[in-house]
């Protein structure tokens, strides 16, 4: 039920002040998936656009088609190799590389992928990686960002 409460308050970035992100829904590209698109900007983001058709500045999230399940076991009582569901979030965001040329889209993407069985079995092991993961991505925004700027990780 992925539902980002709008605005979202951005992580704190070099050169970001306080951001903000005012959402409403969008057309995903396909029926398993959840698209928000960015209609306004709040704090500081000088230079920063909001979302247009030849400026994306989106939010999408999918999940398989088909959730796949824990498959039976075989005959010797051995787990066969156990499918995955896999997830993906990502952000498009129009960007420059060379100024008075067409915009480009930068594609930033997350994929989970969770063994069948995992969401029932082990329901709190899936939240606290995403716990960690998501808590990570937020601690470490301005480093990542400068990071993609200076080509240093």
């Amino acid at each position: 039920m992925w539902n980002p409460t709008s605005p979202v308050t951005g992580a704190p970035e070099t050169g970001l002040t306080t951001p903000t992100y005012t959402l409403v829904v969008d057309v995903a590209p396909d029926v398993n998936g959840v698209a928000r698109a960015v209609t306004a900007l709040g704090g500081t983001q000088t230079g920063v656009e909001i979302s247009s058709p030849s400026n994306p500045f989106t939010l999408l999230a999918t999940r398989p088609k088909v959730l796949r399940t824990v498959p039976a076991l075989l005959a010797n009582g051995q787990l066969p190799s156990v499918p995955k569901n896999t997830w993906t979030f990502s952000v498009r965001k129009g960007v420059d590389v060379l100024l008075g040329q067409p915009k480009q889209v930068m594609l930033a993407k997350l994929e989970v992928s969770v063994p069948a069985g995992a969401d029932t079995a082990d329901p709190e092991s899936v939240r606290a990686a995403m716990s960690l993961l998501s808590g990570a991505l937020w601690a470490s925004s301005a480093g990542l960002g400068d990071s993609l700027i200076t080509g240093v990780i």
